[in-house]
């Protein structure tokens, strides 16, 4: 061969279409295991992702191969995707992050963020805030106490257990209280 077509054969080959067959995510930089042209088997591909977004790609889903330098044995996966979970409703200019649940946060052109979750949604967090009204249609559960502008939930239970009412006699002289206090 040529050294001409032996560069050619190089260049060719820089770039190629991988199926992603099995994901190592304990290590710093997330390793693959890739077939590529003609069933072409490499292991422990290393696989860069996006600074501040990191995910673990589904085996058989596709990805895009770099052979550094030209060379076969030093490759690297630079993308990923999964036709068969992709999201395909969205408009210009707007984002989604998904899994293969149908679990998502989509950021939709008119400033509207939904977020689907097939379980719960966790927020750990020392304080949420809303800068808005908040509407919920569901119930509300609180393990702590709950207050507004006029006082917390616990105040109002204690004034109503603790008043009365004049003019009911409950014997020797002292008003009646609530019959059922709030608890």
């Amino acid at each position: 061969m040529s050294g001409l077509a032996t560069v050619q054969r190089r260049v060719g080959l820089i770039v190629s279409r991988a199926i992603i067959k099995l994901v190592n995510d304990a290590a710093k930089l997330q390793g693959v295991q890739v077939v590529l042209l003609d069933g072409e088997a490499r292991a422990e591909v290393e696989r860069f992702q996006q600074y501040g977004f990191t995910s673990v790609p589904l085996a058989d889903c596709e990805a895009i191969a770099l052979a550094v330098g030209g060379s076969r044995s030093h490759m690297v996966v630079v993308a990923t995707d999964d036709r068969r979970y992709r999201r395909v409703d969205l408009k210009p200019g707007e984002t989604c992050i998904y899994n293969q649940h149908g679990d998502r946060v989509h950021v939709r052109e008119d400033g509207t963020i939904d977020v689907v979750a097939s379980s719960k949604v966790y927020v750990d967090a020392p304080e949420t805030k809303c800068t808005g009204n908040l509407h919920v249609q569901g119930d509300i559960t609180c393990d702590g106490d709950v207050s507004d502008h006029s006082g917390s939930m616990q105040e109002m239970r204690d004034t109503y257990n603790a008043h009365t009412h004049p003019g009911v006699q409950s014997g020797a002289g002292s008003t009646q209280a609530p019959a059922q206090e709030m608890s």
